[in-house]
């Protein structure tokens, strides 16, 4: 996968992706994915080459909606924990 793809994709993620519920996950990363699919392609980065280094997107972006879905419910846990 070219340096200009990898580039991409970690950044579309950082802006794109964030904490969504349990519940809503699968949607929005199918959703997500095919969004990420045609900013590549319009960037002139083809899927193909994305697939290549990490597999399926959906996948990658559900995993990384689930990451940050846990980290809040954390933070909430902690927050409410202080008071």
């Amino acid at each position: 996968m070219s340096e200009h793809a990898i580039e991409f994709l970690r950044g579309w993620i950082g802006e794109k992706v964030h904490c969504q519920s349990h519940a809503r996950i699968e949607k929005q990363a199918e959703t997500l994915a095919r969004e990420c699919a045609a900013n590549a392609a319009e960037v002139g980065i083809p899927l193909e080459d994305i697939q290549e280094e990490v597999g399926d997107i959906k996948e990658l972006i559900a995993s990384r909606l689930e990451e940050a879905a846990e980290a809040d419910e954390s933070q909430q846990a902690s927050s409410k924990a202080a008071e």
